[in-house]
């Protein structure tokens, strides 16, 4: 790439200063040619759609600069249009092959095999589509940030998302040629809730009002992520795979915020009650007196983001997600250790479904499971974290336990799609449904108690009143330590 000076000198920009990579990218011409009309879109995305007014802000961010671990987490303050987005993929295992579908066994591919063009480039595509997405969502959240340390975690996420995007407009445009290159392009024009050109999957057109929501988003909606990445880290596309599995690392800490902030909130909210003698949590008025959020009202958060999350997932039952399987373009969750043949010809899964207006379980060819199986894990994942926030819960002395909603509840696509399910799972009317959904999802009443609560603290070392400070810092600073310099 190269640069023009005021004096029309031309100016070669050192590639692997710019963006840290592991991909050869500085000899290859047509990658380069690419990203030179990519990267200055980009940074238009980000200065128009990225954190709102924090140009200047100095961010203690990490910076992947390499995949080994002394390479892969270099902090520093960074402003954050000056952040190196890279292109890095997880090392190479010579000998590799295909762990799944009917070319197990078949060393990886290192090209895109042309019968699998179309489906392995929109995999990719709807991939790259949320990682913008997310940024877009959280774009305001910083003006209510509750601590630097909050607004440090939130923006370390937000350039992660973008790195994300990188990885996968690295992978269209290397691969894909001009199709490749237009739909890098079209990654940037759509915008999170836009009427006209709304991002590709609901979830991700859904608002973020709130740093509670912020939170169960990062735990709930990103743990989505970490499942689809894991599936696609198991590709016969091997470049996929590699993306995958560095992205992996990442996102390990986008779920740490989210967990963290969940149980920082639950511990503030337990100390509250405890120091004002209040035992019931379903005392909403008299918690809410205290400047916190009541567990109540925190559960009804929970059933929201799970659901919505959920439906990421796709049908249960999936002619699509059988075809990538088959395919060995996508895999399930932990492939490698599932102990069956990998092809699963004969196998088959139990799927939940409704007939005659009752759930019945039945069992269908396991190819075409993949997505319900995919699903059924994602649930028995989230539920390390709530068990660690009901340990909160139980060790402050207060009765009630967090839980995840019924499979069924609150859901648009899929098998559920078309009847109304409580919490509990008991199928009921549409107008039944309707007439409690407040007890289970929150009103606007709720929302604008939340929203009462956003004030923005920024003094460094202090938090908001409704959330407890963390246990350790990031890269193991003090609590007084300066983690966003707002100039």
């Amino acid at each position: 790439m190269t640069e023009q000076t005021s004096n029309d000198a031309i100016v070669e920009v050192n590639y692997d200063e710019l963006i840290p990579n592991n991909v050869d990218l500085a000899s290859d011409a047509r990658l380069k040619k690419a990203l030179e009309s990519w990267q200055p879109k980009y940074l238009d995305w980000w200065n128009e759609a990225g954190p709102d007014h924090t140009q200047n802000y100095e961010v203690y961010l990490r910076t992947a600069v390499g995949v080994d671990p002394k390479g892969w987490a270099k902090f520093g303050h960074v402003k954050m249009p000056e952040y190196r987005w890279g292109i890095l993929l997880a090392p190479k295992e010579e000998g590799r092959t295909i762990p799944f579908g009917k070319h197990k066994g078949e060393p990886a591919w290192q090209e895109v095999p042309g019968e699998y063009r179309a489906l392995l480039r929109r995999l990719i595509v709807v991939q790259g589509d949320t990682e913008p997405a997310s940024v877009e969502q959280q774009r305001y959240l910083s003006k209510t940030a509750p601590s630097l340390y909050d607004m440090r975690n939130l923006f370390q996420v937000n350039v992660e998302e973008g790195r994300h995007l990188w990885a996968m407009v690295y992978l269209l445009v290397k691969y894909f040629g001009r199709d490749g290159r237009e739909e890098a392009e079209g990654l940037l024009e759509r915008r999170s809730a836009d009427e006209d050109k709304p991002r590709i999957l609901g979830a991700f057109n859904e608002e973020t009002p709130d740093w509670l929501s912020f939170f169960m988003f990062t735990y709930f909606t990103d743990r989505d992520g970490k499942m689809q990445l894991e599936s696609l880290a198991q590709s016969g596309f091997d470049p996929l795979s590699r993306s995958c599995r560095f992205m992996l690392t990442e996102e390990a800490h986008h779920m740490f915020v989210g967990e963290t902030g969940v149980g920082r909130v639950i511990q503030r909210t337990c100390d509250a009650m405890n120091e004002a003698n209040i035992t019931d949590p379903y005392e909403i008025e008299a918690v809410r007196a205290l400047g916190v959020i009541d567990l109540p009202t925190l559960q009804k958060k929970v059933n929201f983001h799970t659901s919505v999350t959920r439906d990421l997932f796709g049908a249960e039952v999936s002619t699509n997600a059988a075809n990538s399987f088959n395919a060995g373009i996508k895999g399930r969750f932990a492939e490698t250790k599932i102990d069956d043949d990998h092809q699963l010809l004969n196998d088959t899964y139990t799927v939940t479904r409704v007939a005659d207006g009752k759930f019945v379980e039945e069992d269908v060819p396991a190819l075409s499971a993949i997505n319900a199986r995919l699903l059924d894990d994602y649930i028995k994942d989230c539920q390390g974290g709530i068990n660690r926030w009901n340990k909160t819960i139980s060790k402050a002395g207060i009765d009630f336990e967090i839980t995840q909603p019924h499979k069924a509840f609150n859901r648009k696509i899929g098998e559920f799609e078309s009847v109304y399910v409580t919490i509990d799972g008991e199928i009921v009317s549409e107008d039944e449904w309707n007439s409690k959904k407040e007890e289970w999802l929150c009103s606007d009443a709720d929302g604008d108690y939340i929203q009462s609560l956003m004030e923005p603290c920024t003094e460094v070392g202090k938090y908001a009143g409704w959330i407890a400070e963390p246990r350790i810092g990031i890269n193991n600073q003090t609590g007084e330590f300066e983690y966003v310099k707002i100039n």
